[in-house]
């Protein structure tokens, strides 16, 4: 897709969010499945299900999906989708390239053995290794606009407002 026919794609769409508003609000939507045999949660994707567990230095096993590698595959996947769009739409050269995510955790406030130890992330770090010929302005200026309009980036350095129920 180029430049052209990805605002061919937008244009629309984004004027009819401008002139009804109401209609750019979406509910997304995620489910489980508790395991029956083991700790772990069957998550629904479009390409079938994928069963999260425990992390192995939580005591999961090494076939189960962590939830903390999904979250930072979700945010490679989101600014890598970000990235290749903000670079179409400015028609910054890109040959390829690979995303990368990195997180420290310290299972000691997870698993309760330290009280003062945070619970989840305390680091991310986000890294673009591209194969293109832009000039370093323009680099920064797709660096830029990719934090600004990745949706998982921008949820976690804003957090969203979260609840929680038993029903």
């Amino acid at each position: 897709m180029n430049a052209e026919q990805l605002k061919a794609r937008q244009a629309p769409i984004k004027a009819r969010y401008k002139e009804d508003p109401s209609s750019a609000q979406v509910t997304m939507h995620a489910k489980g499945t508790l395991g029956t045999d083991s700790v772990t949660c069957n998550v629904t994707t479009p390409i079938g299900a994928i069963e999260a567990g425990l992390h192995p230095k939580a005591g999961g096993e090494e076939h189960w999906a962590c939830s903390g590698d999904m979250l930072l595959q979700s945010l490679v996947a989101c600014a890598g989708v970000t990235l290749k769009a903000v670079a179409t739409a400015l028609e910054i050269p890109l040959r390829g390239g690979e995303i990368f995510a990195e997180g420290d955790m310290d299972f000691r406030g997870t698993l309760g053995v330290s009280k003062e130890t945070p619970i989840g992330f305390q680091r991310i770090r986000l890294r673009f290794e591209l194969d293109s010929d832009a000039t370093p302005e323009q680099k920064q200026k797709l660096l830029s606009l990719t934090e600004r309009f990745c949706v998982i980036y921008q949820t976690l350095r804003s957090p969203a407002t979260i609840t929680s129920e038993i029903a």
